[in-house]
């Protein structure tokens, strides 16, 4: 199962994985499998311009719990 080490490199949400995604800051993408695609879409246009490795989680409960939030997430990003 993945783990997140060091949280102040975590960014939550569509709009800060987009903006780090636009600054080339990304080392990793995190995407719930279970995300509406047209949240994820963008995302990972972004990422895979960008050579950015993307992995998915199971399920937006999953990846909020990851990201130490009390809410599902459907995108997030593990900042360089």
């Amino acid at each position: 199962m993945f783990e997140i080490k060091d949280f102040n490199k975590l960014r939550v949400g569509v709009k800060q994985t987009s903006r780090a995604l636009k600054d080339h800051q990304v080392a990793k993408v995190l995407i719930a499998s279970d995300a509406e695609q047209h949240v994820t879409r963008r995302i990972l246009e972004l990422a895979t311009n960008d050579a950015v490795e993307i992995e998915y989680i199971h399920s937006m409960k999953e990846l909020g719990r990851l990201c130490q939030i009390d809410v599902g997430a459907a995108v997030a990003v593990i900042i360089k």
